[in-house]
């Protein structure tokens, strides 16, 4: 038997410790790049933001297509929007406001507010907004002071490589150490579980699906990580214009196709105003499943498991009714199937990252509101509700549902990303306890900052020992 051949160096590696070695590098290269930091003041810190912006909107387009052409999700003109939303509207925000240093003082209390950078930050980035989260993350970090290591889905390794290098290698260019934006180049399971578990990471930032959510908050250390959202729209009988609520739910919905899951899934529409409203919502272009539509959909759209088949995720209605063996107009917009339950049995009742809504008429308001309390506990708590009322009472009352936030007479996309309200703009979309994550803001970048209190003696210390009186309260 001939002799074995012996190699060294990379070569020699095999491709799992290949992997494992090259997340080590990877972060003690963010952790000297923090630690070269050290100091930075925030206009030294947005300096490097402004010259990341700029080249992740020269990028745009470029990441847009190599993602779509990668993962074979959504739409190349809607992906450009949301990179260029990150790069341009999300910044803009970003460099309105501090991160670090002083935030905030109270001159009569005597109480300042420091900010203080975290560290390396691991960033766990989904297959179905690579590139857009990945310039977010990235925007966010070096805006709080930190380093990050990105972990690409392995499905879109290669687009979030390189939105990771454009926004690397334009914060080098503007005066950044080398290292601060790091990304995995083979990720595997065992490498995004290898990252969280660094002694250098300080915090993981996670996007995915609820595996990846329970994997994040198991790694020991503190995480923000978001997961599913199954988001119920409300179409109350006083809504304003019924037609302008048909075309912005399908335009939510039908983004990207799909792919983002802040946008509708479920329509709970009040009985009062349901048939204006559906023909208003086909006439826009949604299309309504027989029966054995809806059951053909649901096994293509599922896998035997129950889970959702990742070679239906992101497609045009259009092609999922083909897959499912039906047709459709060519100016499909989304599937619609009208139901009257929901629940894990009914799979069109789920999540679905495509663009397939679920359509519930609801006696009166408060019908309405149990309904979409149904959809929400089916993997959406926490998430998101779209509400469609000019009643300030029943908007109210919707209000107390277990979700994070709650949108008014808006697209649930565009206003739960923060385009079109004015809660925090973000990429990162927090879901509470509810949902089993620590944070129920859209994440920015004063959720990677340690925040200090600078406090001086307001009143004397040997008072302490003196009763409180609650009578004047």
């Amino acid at each position: 038997m001939p002799a074995p051949t012996v190699t060294t160096g990379p070569a020699a590696l095999d491709p799992d410790l290949a992997a494992l070695a090259e997340v080590r590098q990877k972060v003690r290269a963010a952790r000297r790049a923090f630690d070269a930091l050290e100091g930075a003041d925030q206009a030294d810190l947005d300096h490097f933001v402004r010259a990341m912006a700029a080249a992740g909107t020269a990028a745009a387009e470029a990441l847009a297509r190599l993602a779509g052409d990668e993962t074979g999700y959504g739409v190349y003109e809607d992906k450009i929007h949301k990179n260029r939303y990150n790069t341009g509207f999300v910044a803009r925000w970003m460099l309105q406001r501090r991160a670090v240093g002083v935030l905030w003082v109270d001159e009569e209390h005597k109480v300042t507010a420091v900010g203080a950078p975290m560290g390396v930050i691991a960033a766990i980035i989904p297959v179905t907004n690579p590139t857009s989260t990945t310039l977010f993350k990235s925007l966010a970090a070096v805006k709080s002071g930190n380093a990050v290591v990105h972990a690409p889905h392995p499905r879109a390794a290669r687009c979030t490589a390189l939105a990771a290098r454009v926004m690397a290698d334009a914060a080098v260019a503007a005066g950044a150490p080398e290292g601060i934006l790091g990304c995995l180049d083979t990720p595997t399971l065992a490498s995004t579980a290898e990252l969280k578990r660094q002694r250098e990471v300080a915090l993981v930032l996670a996007t995915g699906g609820p595996g990846m959510v329970r994997a994040a908050y198991s790694s020991g250390k503190p995480t923000i990580a978001v997961g599913a959202g199954n988001v119920p729209a409300w179409v109350g009988r006083s809504t304003a214009d019924l037609a302008e609520a048909a075309e912005m739910i399908i335009s939510s919905k039908s983004f990207d196709n799909g792919t983002a899951c802040v946008a509708e899934q479920s329509v709970v529409v009040d009985a009062a105003v349901a048939d204006e409203f559906l023909r208003h919502f086909e006439a826009r272009g949604a299309y309504w499943m027989s029966a054995a539509e809806q059951a053909s959909l649901a096994r293509a759209l599922f896998t035997r498991e129950g889970g959702l088949d990742p070679a239906n995720v992101g497609q045009t209605a259009v092609r999922l009714a083909a897959t499912a063996g039906f047709t459709v107009p060519a100016g499909t917009r989304v599937l619609a199937a009208e139901l009257d339950r929901v629940g894990a049995d009914v799979l069109l009742s789920r999540e679905i990252l495509g663009p397939v809504l679920s359509v519930y008429r609801a006696a009166d308001s408060a019908a309405g509101r149990a309904r979409c309390r149904e959809v929400l506990a089916l993997g959406g708590e926490g998430h998101t509700v779209a509400l469609h009322s000019s009643d300030h009472a029943e908007i109210a009352r919707f209000a107390t549902l277990p979700a994070g936030r709650i949108v008014v007479n808006t697209p649930a996309l565009f206003g739960g990303m923060g385009y079109s309200t004015e809660v925090d703009p973000s990429f990162q979309l927090g879901t509470g306890t509810w949902s089993g994550s620590i944070c129920s803001d859209n994440v920015t970048p004063l959720h990677l900052v340690n925040i200090k209190r600078v406090a001086h003696e307001v009143r004397p210390w040997r008072s302490v020992r003196e009763p409180v009186s609650l009578d004047d309260l």
